[in-house]
């Protein structure tokens, strides 16, 4: 498991992994076949000389508590995650970066996160495309997709998350779930549809909600923000015998 190092003076870390010295290669761009340059480093070297004096410690990381502003696969983002020291003491682990050739950098917090719900939507833009898409042959007008989406989030606006399903597939956003519509939430959208679909409109419109209610664009779609809860660091310790063997380690290598 890749150990965190926390820097207690700066409020820095560092994430030990086995890649810590793999080499960069460089290349002029101007002369794409010319030689690669090796350039050996190490990263962990790197920190500790830097934090060379300071008060230093490992912190175990929680499993299962990162999270992230933005989509999962977005390589420029602000992440976090939870950590505890040998003190039982709680972090949270700010992680970011503002440039893809920048090493990921690393702030600690005492204290702990939660995540707000802050409510519930419709998929509006999800339904528009698919309706577009699978009616193109015979579309429903702007007009009736504009009323057709006020009518299921006026129904939704009534919904309690608590009793609805949640889908098993995990989204690729990290601040966001998708549940499944109620029984009664279906009735009321079905039933008033009557009034903005007729004839053959009406089987169509119908056909679409069953098609799409359990594992589509008609998932309710929930939304949380990151509250992180900043609490006073107990009395500051020295650095462990462990790691004050590793600095004198690097030290002496210098």
């Amino acid at each position: 498991m890749n150990q965190f190092l926390h820097c207690i003076d700066c409020g820095e870390g560092f994430m030990k992994t086995p890649f810590d010295q793999c080499p960069e290669y460089e290349y002029d761009s101007n002369h794409p076949s010319g030689p690669v340059q090796v350039a050996k480093r190490d990263d962990f070297q790197e920190f500790l000389i830097t934090h060379h004096g300071h008060r230093l410690e490992y912190l175990q990381i929680i499993e299962n508590s990162f999270v992230s502003e933005k989509n999962y696969l977005e390589p420029i983002k602000t992440s976090y995650f939870k950590a505890t020291n040998n003190k039982k003491e709680k972090f949270v682990i700010k992680q970011f970066r503002e440039k893809i050739e920048e090493k990921l950098r690393y702030q600690i917090i005492p204290g702990d996160y939660f995540l707000e719900y802050t409510g519930v939507e419709v998929q509006s833009e999800e339904i528009t495309k698919q309706l577009k898409m699978e009616f193109r042959t015979h579309p429903f007008s702007e007009t009736k997709i504009s009323a057709f989406l006020k009518l299921y989030k006026r129904i939704v606006r009534g919904v309690d998350t608590k009793n609805l399903e949640r889908i098993s597939e995990e989204s690729s956003h990290p601040l966001e779930e998708f549940y499944k519509m109620d029984d009664m939430s279906l009735f009321y959208l079905l039933r008033n549809c009557r009034n903005i679909f007729k004839g053959v409109e009406y089987s169509d419109i119908e056909d679409f909600i069953y098609r799409h209610k359990e594992d589509g664009v008609l998932l309710l779609k929930t939304r949380y923000r990151i509250q992180i809860i900043e609490k006073p660091r107990l009395k500051k310790e020295a650095a462990s015998t462990a790691i004050l063997a590793e600095v004198k380690k690097v030290v002496k290598n210098e």
